[in-house]
């Protein structure tokens, strides 16, 4: 029975913290694109809470391919890729740490993070909206040598509607 009261309420916190989520990104059509992709099998964090985080023991981590983390990325993200991801990317990181992932919008950072989850890691979250969002917000990205950009690899042609500041790249 206990088990049962404590489900629901996860389930509870869960849908409002997801409600929370959702309510941060301006663009509608967005939102429910993003919804579709995802299977909420990672726990979200908004780009407002990855910026509140301390950064002690934080490793975010950038799913994209190579020449999209090139191109631009997050200050001090580390890129492990989707296509060739390999664990031994990793093994630095204690299964303790709080690990954020991102890639465009959010759908190969969750299956990375389904799997680092499933490797042991405890505090695993995929930003919500993931690097599109965190570019429409304001937020700074960097070129392979450090230098602030504003340029963001989009992906392709399609995909670049969906960013609303900087310089789109594909």
């Amino acid at each position: 029975m206990r088990i049962k009261r404590f489900s629901k309420y996860c389930l509870f916190i869960l849908c409002f913290l997801s409600f929370e989520l959702q309510a941060q990104i301006k663009n509608q059509e967005y939102k429910l694109m993003l919804d579709s992709l995802y299977d909420h099998s990672v726990p979200l964090i908004s780009v407002e809470d990855l910026i509140k985080l301390d950064k002690k023991d934080l490793y975010i981590l950038d799913t994209r391919e190579k020449e999209e983390f090139n191109v631009s990325h997050i200050k001090n993200a580390r890129n492990v890729g989707y296509f060739w991801f390999d664990m031994r990317k990793i093994y630095d990181i204690p299964e303790n740490a709080t690990i954020v992932l991102y890639c465009s919008v959010g759908m190969r950072s969750e299956k990375i993070g389904e799997k680092l989850i499933e490797a042991g890691y405890k505090n695993v979250f995929n930003l919500y909206g993931s690097l599109f969002e965190w570019v429409n917000q304001g937020n700074p990205v960097y070129k392979k040598n450090g230098v602030q950009t504003s340029e963001i690899h989009t992906y392709n042609e399609s995909w670049s509607h969906w960013v609303s500041r900087g310089t789109k790249v594909y």
